[in-house]
């Protein structure tokens, strides 16, 4: 009968570099912080000898579970995908795994399955992307270390990374007035969320900027189909805006088919303005004016954060990233 050969240890992979088997464990945590040429002779040696780090073991020595739960409302919305693979950029690169709970799935997370998963046991951290759920439910003594990102909830003291919202407000209604645009409508998100509050907040320093009222608003879901339904309210104005500012891309590619299958062009009739720059938003018809965050970023720096608290090393209260216009074929003067 043969005998199995044992799996290579961390020891050998010393032996073999000729360094101590401290050197290799911080080669393997944190490469930065060793000279390269000892770097490059322990990564040789575990090339060799075909090491792997033992994850499920390093994690008990830490007295962690080895993953961060991010909670986020409509995975199907694609909004959120660049954020997530930002936050699981920077957790790979730490030896996490990320996890994450969609805060609306039908018939799944309500507060006590969400409650279930705010524990120690379950998650070494969360990242909250969802605005609407309830402070009280990161209050309990063995919820583990919280960073809000691109939404917040009120009331929650947690740390937040946020992109510019009232900027990116009020760059979309400065490029509409600079336009010549006078009848600006605002396709809201829902009326108490959180970016909802601060675009609206942008929009409107932008009007009084150039001089004029708030304007009228019209509040939607951050939906396509609300966006579709806003169309129609638009059709049926006596004297329609000649250009919308929508609080999502979404809504904005979803307002302008409805305003296309209604016999208007846009943007010769009625010019239309998104948030967000979501992949889709390049390919509309007409290509969209909109608002780009750098959602990957804002994920990276969202995850930086709370590996800082989990270490309880100390993090910003807010950190607000940049936002920027991008000009594109759904915008120009009005008729």
């Amino acid at each position: 009968m043969t005998r199995t050969a044992r799996p290579p240890r961390i020891q050998d992979v010393a032996r073999l570099a000729g360094v101590s088997a401290a050197t290799v464990s911080r080669v393997l945590s944190n490469p930065a912080i060793v000279a390269e040429p000892t770097r490059l002779a322990v990564e040789e040696a575990i090339a060799e000898t075909g090491y792997t780090l033992n994850v499920t073991a390093r994690n008990l020595r830490q007295q962690q579970v080895g993953g961060v739960l991010a909670l986020v409302p409509n995975l199907a919305n694609p909004f959120f995908s660049q954020i997530l693979s930002g936050i699981a950029e920077v957790l790979r690169g730490n030896g996490l795994n990320l996890l994450v709970l969609d805060t609306t799935a039908r018939g799944g997370a309500g507060p006590e399955a969400i409650g279930a998963y705010l524990t120690r046991s379950r998650a070494d951290g969360v990242i909250v992307l969802d605005g609407s759920l309830q402070p009280a439910l990161f209050r309990q003594p063995s919820c583990p270390p919280v960073v809000q990102a691109c939404e917040w909830i009120g009331g929650l003291p947690a740390p937040r990374v946020l992109a510019d919202n009232a900027e990116g407000g009020r760059l979309a209604i400065r490029h509409l007035t600079g336009l010549g645009h006078r009848r600006i409508l605002h396709l809201t998100g829902p009326e108490e969320n959180s970016l909802t509050v601060s675009r609206r907040a942008g929009v409107c320093a932008g009007l009084r900027a150039a001089g004029l009222a708030d304007g009228a608003l019209l509040a939607g879901d951050f939906s396509l189909r609300s966006g579709h339904a806003a169309a129609q309210r638009i059709l049926a104005m006596a004297e329609p805006p000649t250009a919308v500012f929508c609080d999502n891309d979404e809504m904005a590619i979803g307002l302008i088919n409805g305003l296309v299958q209604g016999g208007l062009r846009v943007p010769e009739d009625i010019s239309v303005v998104g948030f967000d720059n979501i992949e889709m938003s390049a390919y509309a018809l007409p290509p969209l004016t909109t608002i780009r965050q750098h959602r990957a970023r804002l994920g990276r720096h969202a995850a930086n954060a709370l590996l800082a608290l989990i270490d309880g090393k100390p993090c910003p209260e807010e950190e607000i990233l940049p936002v920027e216009l991008l000009v594109r074929a759904s915008t120009a003067a009005p008729a």
